[in-house]
């Protein structure tokens, strides 16, 4: 399951990269993208438009529709790879799925991940081994006499702790604890900084609905 994570990322990448290719030929021959469909989530209108584009010459029209061609191949491949993750964790895997699910922030493929990149939570002993695994602990950096904190690790395993901190963002939106945390320091600190650290909380709350094995309970401080 590991594998099939992996390759999800991978097809995550290819996905934007053929999306960023589409962008810029129309922009390269000038046309523009209408307002409506200006987002991250290319809608099948937004495709139809794509395909109903004519152009002077044969060889930009083909070159386009190669691209496409390329973007539902991503599309509908990244679709099944995340349909047989989910399906997976849901029918092995049930509990523990569900109980990660259950965390403001922790959606689908989240959960997944930290199945199949880290397994079983219940192996750390401690909140302190689990932050430091994912590289969510706070760092020091020395330099002969001097010692300065930084903010994230350098040891780490970077694909989880990115998917963490992406996480962070969904649970500042969904849970009003995580939302409080942020707003009373946003303004204070880098943004960055303070979700860095609702990702850590995020991660505290990962390992308790585990551990517990007791499902999140929204709004309430743990």
């Amino acid at each position: 399951m590991r594998a099939l994570f992996r390759r999800r990322n991978d097809l995550v990448k290819d996905y934007r990269r053929i999306k960023h290719a589409l962008k810029m030929q129309l922009l390269y021959v000038g046309i523009k993208i209408p307002e409506s469909f200006d987002n991250n989530h290319w809608s099948h209108d937004f495709r139809d438009w794509i395909r109903a584009l004519t152009f002077d010459h044969p060889t930009l029209k083909e070159s386009l529709v190669s691209r496409m061609r390329s973007f539902d191949f991503f599309d509908q491949e990244l679709r099944h790879v995340s349909n047989e993750l989910r399906a997976y964790y849901r029918k092995h895997y049930k509990k523990d799925y569900f109980l990660l699910r259950s965390v403001p922030g922790i959606g689908k493929i989240v959960a997944a991940g930290i199945l199949s990149e880290i397994g079983d939570l219940r192996r750390f002993k401690n909140v302190k081994q689990f932050t430091g695994y994912l590289g969510l602990a706070p760092g020091v950096h020395s330099s002969g006499d001097n010692h300065r904190s930084k903010c994230l690790s350098i040891r780490c395993h970077r694909l989880m702790r990115s998917y963490f901190v992406e996480a962070a963002w969904m649970a500042v939106r969904a849970d009003p604890v995580m939302q409080a945390y942020y707003r009373r320091h946003v303004g204070k600190k880098d943004s960055r900084d303070i979700i860095v650290k609702v990702a850590r909380k995020l991660a505290v709350r990962t390992l308790a609905v585990i551990k517990t094995e007791t499902e999140y309970e929204l709004g309430v401080v743990q």
